[in-house]
């Protein structure tokens, strides 16, 4: 019985034991999407890990910090180790509305939105949850996708954490000068006393120089932050109402 022979038509185009192109072109992709959505979930994991008090969150510019091999200060201040006049200070002039929010100033947010649709120049709306979220997990550059990830974090810290938690996370990863991290290596670098020993003039100055702590000087301050400083001391003073989910 003569054999069969097999139609070269019939065979395989590819040889065995190497996948489709087109296979292996999937696998990259399936890949690549696994590592961007196990990175987008991390800091969701981590934000119940930060809630604990012996927990001392650095935040991303301090990480770079570390892996360009520059040194810089930071020394942990808990919550209480902080005076209250400072505390007062920086939600004056970042997120006057911080006990009210739940994480983002919807009504200070939509007013940037309606100003950016018509051409207007916008002004800052991050709260500080949200600026908590862009120092502990986002890059610094400003962009649209960087303000998407930071609103559902900022909402995600204020469920987790306390109020007062927050702010003292805050307050220990901000930027105060370059190379100067946290309000207590601030308070020592500037003026040599501790963050609780900080004056209203010391704490509204540390307070102003936050937005651009590179070019702002709260030990050597020009006119203009000297004015904005009297207006925070002063806003800080009549503060009572809007501190009361920090100090019962």
């Amino acid at each position: 019985m003569a054999k069969q022979k097999t139609s070269p038509t019939s065979r395989s185009p590819q040889s065995p034991g190497k996948p489709p192109r087109r296979s292996l072109l999937r696998r990259l992709v399936t890949w690549c999407l696994t590592v961007i959505v196990l990175v987008l979930l991390l800091p969701y994991l981590l934000i119940p890990l930060y809630s604990l008090p012996q927990v001392h969150p650095v935040s991303t510019l301090m990480l770079g910090e570390t892996l360009s091999g520059r040194a810089y200060e930071r020394q942990w201040a808990d919550f209480d180790d902080i005076a209250p006049v400072l505390v007062q200070s920086v939600m004056m002039s970042e997120d006057g509305q911080y006990c009210a929010h739940s994480g983002v100033d919807w009504q200070a947010l939509n007013l940037v939105i309606d100003d950016a649709l018509e051409g207007e120049a916008t002004r800052g709306a991050s709260t500080i949850p949200m600026q908590t979220a862009k120092n502990l997990f986002l890059p610094s550059t400003r962009s649209v996708i960087r303000k998407a990830l930071e609103i559902p974090l900022a909402m995600w810290m204020d469920v987790v954490w306390s109020k007062k938690r927050l702010m003292e996370i805050y307050l220990n990863i901000a930027e105060w000068a370059p190379g100067i991290y946290g309000v207590e290596a601030a308070a020592q670098a500037y003026f040599g006393v501790t963050a609780k020993q900080l004056s209203a003039r010391q704490a509204a100055l540390l307070a102003v120089t936050l937005p651009n702590p590179v070019k702002r000087n709260a030990a050597n301050p020009s006119r203009g932050m000297n004015r904005l400083a009297g207006i925070i001391e002063k806003r800080a003073s009549q503060s009572g109402a809007y501190i009361k989910c920090l100090y019962d």
